[in-house]
C-alpha cells in the first residue's frame, strides 16, 4: 500500500474531533480504491490519463 494521506493533516481536516490511529490507514485504502476506479473509467474511455471527471 501507498500511503497518499498526510497523517499529520487529518487533525486538522477535523479540529473539532479525535481522530483514532486507524483512521489514515483506513482513509488510504479508500482513496487507493477510488484511484484504482477512475483509472479504470479513463482506461474503459480510451485515455491513459486520469482526470477529475474520472473521480
Amino acid at each position: 500500500m501507498i500511503d497518499l494521506i498526510v497523517k499529520s493533516k487529518i487533525k486538522s481536516a477535523v479540529p473539532e474531533m479525535s481522530v483514532s490511529g486507524d483512521v489514515p490507514e483506513a482513509l488510504n485504502k479508500k482513496v487507493e480504491e477510488l484511484l484504482q476506479q477512475a483509472a479504470r473509467r479513463a482506461k474503459a474511455n480510451g485515455r491513459r490519463t486520469v482526470q477529475a471527471k474520472d473521480l
